[in-house]
């Protein structure tokens, strides 16, 4: 802005500074203050689409037979201002769909293409995405006709298979319904590193153990979707890389045949970038000047495409027919021996030694060229590593065989972030249920529920087994892949029945007597543990005064053992329930902390997780019954005491050692309660007491009653698609 006093002293403008937020500038003064950023983010406020809008009922008016033909002719069209490797978009497309799921992360079900992400920061301009921006510019024209009917998010991943069909593979299928988020996600951990390509020892507890990665991340450096093509921190040895990759791809939920596949699948087409210098690269999108409109990594002296085009630095095609699928890289990969070599930027690789001139594949701009193919590091683990190379044997020798398993793999990249079934929408969604899925079969609705709620009335279970046994089933669903909650009854069989926060003894007995129930009605356990949860809010809500009925919808189904990847289920095992009052063992992360995340992963706001935590205290569903932050002398009442007795100046609180506090009357000096940081920070935190001295109001017990309810109601049917 421009100084009218003559003085040019541009600080002297009021609103010098104006683009930095109160939350960033109140983290500089305050680093240690809970930050309830991941509670706040994706409001409906920041949609422009309203409210209102239903993608699913969008979907169905959506062309998907015409969507399909103008994808597939954009592999080779619209080659006029970004012209394509060999006049085929395909590779392109593909790293794009690639790179949107690839960011997906098992250990907490975060990253993934399922939001559309990748359009915005830190993914639109990690180094591992350069020149992605110009493949979704390519898409616009065909997210511009078929506008709110299509998502970004199916979009992206939908190019990426149109991409593989296009080029000669059968795919194994297609599902839309991924909904777009309208700002960058706040609540992904994407590593600590404040550099792009940070050594990898930054994130390892030791770099020769490939498990020692830090959790929850999976890629091996900030910036990268997986490992680093040269080999570990940019130091080539195919073994020692083999076992990155093989960690890298489990943290992603790839199995060792999934990780082969889908290794050489995406290198059966398409080309890396590496023919010229980084340095002559501008800077990533988020860094760009108005001018380039979100373009970034433009380059300055040369074109930028074609023989030009720098992304990695690797440069080469991986087979000799780059547009076609084949066995070819495993042609070449076994026919030839291979030796170190540098690309043209300087960057490791691996060239065919001796290679014949007809195995070579052309120039992407003039088929009278032929080039050296190339592999990168960890392409040569598929060859060292005997695991790997014993699958890859088996695909050369089968291409029918490695074009399923591909398929499939590619299937399970590309849609393991959308949850179940229920989610998938269109002709292409593939009938078979997959392990990796976590189906769940349908439910009987037929039954009288008032008949099912007396019967469990009637039993000797306690408010706090119905309600913390109900809790426990549902608190597993994650929103980050819409996996675990209370539909399936999965805390039944293992590994849920035997987690330590589940209390396994208890658990059992109150499965004992709801099991013959749900037998004698015919309906799900499913069902029965989240009608009995709802039995014990009744009463503590009648203990309080407030007849109530807690809302219930019927249908959930039971899983079975067949139906539960056990494995794959571990990573949902929680080390900490805020809500229960209970850590597993003492973390580096604070107690608060983990109650916003799991908080976050439930879909709840700060007033959400408030309101369920003032509840379940005053109920009494602590672990193992302890009285930390029960903050009331009618245990059992569904009373907002838990919020009056936290606010009142009658008290002092006290710091008795770590996480552990004391409440004690502020005249006569007598303890009254114990409290935990995750009790206490509802009254030191700005915002959190803000809300806590809303509910503490005389005016606001039935407030407090119908608002518990009603995100009591929200977190058991969470898992809910087959109602949405």
């Amino acid at each position: 802005m421009e100084n009218l006093n003559g003085s040019g002293d541009i600080s002297k403008c009021p609103f010098h500074g104006g683009n930095t937020s109160n939350e960033n500038n109140n983290k500089l003064w305050w680093p240690n203050a809970l930050n309830l950023d991941i509670l706040h983010q994706h409001d409906t406020k920041v949609n422009p689409l309203g409210e209102e809008f239903n993608y699913h009922e969008e979907l169905k008016k959506l062309d998907v037979a015409a969507l399909k033909e103008d994808v597939k002719n954009l592999m080779t069209d619209s080659q006029d201002w970004w012209p394509a490797d060999w006049g085929h978009y395909g590779g392109l497309m593909i790293r794009l769909a690639w790179h949107s799921a690839g960011s997906y992360r098992l250990s907490d079900g975060r990253g993934g293409g399922g939001t559309g992400n990748i359009r915005f920061a830190p993914l639109n301009s990690w180094p591992d995405n350069a020149s992605l921006d110009k493949a979704r510019r390519l898409l616009w024209p065909i997210k511009k006709k078929y506008g709110n009917k299509l998502s970004w998010a199916d979009l992206i991943i939908l190019s990426g298979t149109i991409a593989y069909e296009s080029m000669g593979l059968k795919t194994f299928g297609f599902s839309f319904g991924r909904t777009d988020i309208w700002h960058p996600e706040k609540d992904t951990y994407w590593g600590a590193e404040k550099e792009w390509l940070a050594p990898s020892n930054e994130r390892y507890g030791d770099l020769e153990d490939a498990t020692s990665m830090e959790n929850p991340l999976a890629a091996v450096q900030m910036g990268l979707i997986y490992v680093n093509p040269e080999g570990v921190n940019g130091k080539s040895d195919p073994a020692k890389t083999a076992l990155h990759v093989r960690e890298t791809f489990a943290r992603m939920a790839m199995n060792d045949e999934e990780t082969a596949a889908l290794t050489a699948g995406g290198h059966t087409v398409g080309k890396a970038h590496g023919n010229g210098d980084a340095s002559n690269l501008g800077p990533e999108p988020e860094a760009g000047p108005l001018e380039n409109q979100g373009f970034g990594w433009a380059n300055s002296t040369r074109t930028g495409v074609g023989r030009d085009a720098f992304t990695s630095g690797i440069e080469g095609a991986w087979t000799t027919e780059p547009t076609k699928w084949d066995n070819g890289y495993f042609d070449l990969l076994f026919g030839y021996e291979w030796e170190l070599v540098k690309s043209p930027a300087g960057a490791t690789q691996w060239a065919p030694i001796n290679i014949k001139e007809e195995d070579k594949p052309v120039d992407v701009e003039d088929p009278s060229i032929r080039l050296n193919p190339m592999m990168t590091d960890a392409d040569m683990a598929m060859k060292v590593d005997p695991i790997y190379r014993e699958i890859c044997e088996r695909f050369s020798k089968d291409h029918d065989y490695f074009t399923e398993t591909f398929a499939r793999a590619w299937f399970k990249l590309t849609h393991r972030d959308m949850g179940p079934k229920a989610r998938y929408f269109g002709p292409d969604t593939p009938t078979e249920d997959l392990i990796w899925q976590d189906p769940i079969p349908a439910g009987n609705t037929d039954y009288d529920v008032n008949l099912v709620k007396e019967k469990i009335s009637s039993t000797d279970l306690s408010i706090s087994e119905l309600v913390s046994t109900a809790w426990d089933s549902a608190r597993t669903y994650r929103g980050s892949d819409m996996r675990g909650g209370a539909n399936g009854a999965r805390i039944r069989l293992a590994p849920q029945k035997d987690w330590a926060g589940n209390e396994p003894e208890k658990l059992q007995k109150v499965l004992s007597i709801l099991e013959p129930i749900a037998a004698e009605f015919n309906i799900s356990i499913a069902d029965t543990i989240v009608l009995a949860g709802n039995v014990g809010i009744e009463k503590a809500a009648q203990n309080a005064g407030f007849d109530i009925t807690v809302p219930f919808s019927a249908g959930r189904g039971d899983a079975t053992d067949e139906m539960t990847e056990v494995d794959s289920f571990n990573v949902l095992e929680p080390v900490a329930d805020g809500f229960r009052n209970w850590l597993k063992q003492d973390y580096i992360v604070s107690p608060e902390e983990m109650m916003l995340d799991r908080a976050q992963l439930l879909g709840l706001t700060a007033v959400e997780m408030m309101v369920l935590i003032g509840g379940m205290r005053v109920i009494g569903t602590n672990y193992g019954g302890t009285t930390y932050g029960v903050f009331t002398d009618n245990i059992g009442a569904l009373t907002n005491d838990f919020f009056v007795n936290l606010t009142d100046m009658g008290n002092t609180w006290h710091h008795v050692a770590g996480t552990m506090y004391e409440i004690r009357d502020r005249k006569t000096k007598d303890f009254k309660w114990s409290a935990t940081s995750v009790d206490l920070v509802f009254g030191s935190n700005s915002v959190l007491r803000s809300y806590a001295e809303v509910y503490a109001q005389d005016d606001s017990k039935e407030k407090f009653v119908n608002d518990f309810v009603k995100t009591w109601t929200k977190v058991m049917n969470a898992d809910r698609f087959d109602i949405k």
